[in-house]
């Protein structure tokens, strides 16, 4: 059983800055890239952030400069520093790893998702 677990949401207000964190648990053998995602128009989902194994990043146009991803492969977690937060970043923000499990098994998980909200 492999599992996400969020945390670091909350109220913030607007330029204010928040940090996500998502730990992975379980019967792991390896994990891929991380990244965080949330709700967009059009889409369920849209990728806010990626980061690689080897360390590279992408991020979405509307949160560049602006949020950071980073990770600690030690502790199976990845986080979102989030500064001068505006309030079209409220939103649940997703976390999502590419995961081999101990059955040698491949795929995606999901956390259940944090609320951030951005209002003055």
């Amino acid at each position: 059983q492999v599992q996400l677990v969020e945390s670091g949401g909350g109220l913030v207000q607007p330029g204010g800055s928040l940090r996500l964190s998502c730990a992975a648990s379980g019967s792991i053998l390896s994990i891929g890239d991380m990244a965080w995602y949330r709700p967009a128009p059009g889409e369920e989902r849209e990728l806010v952030a990626k980061i690689s194994r080897s360390g590279s990043t992408n991020y979405a146009d509307s949160v560049k400069g602006r949020f950071t991803i980073s990770t600690d492969n030690a502790k199976n977690t990845v986080y979102l520093q989030m500064n001068s937060l505006k309030p079209e970043d409220t939103a649940v923000y997703y976390c999502n790893m590419d995961i081999i499990s101990s059955m040698w098994v491949r795929r995606r998980y999901w956390g259940q998702g944090t609320q951030v909200t951005v209002s003055s």
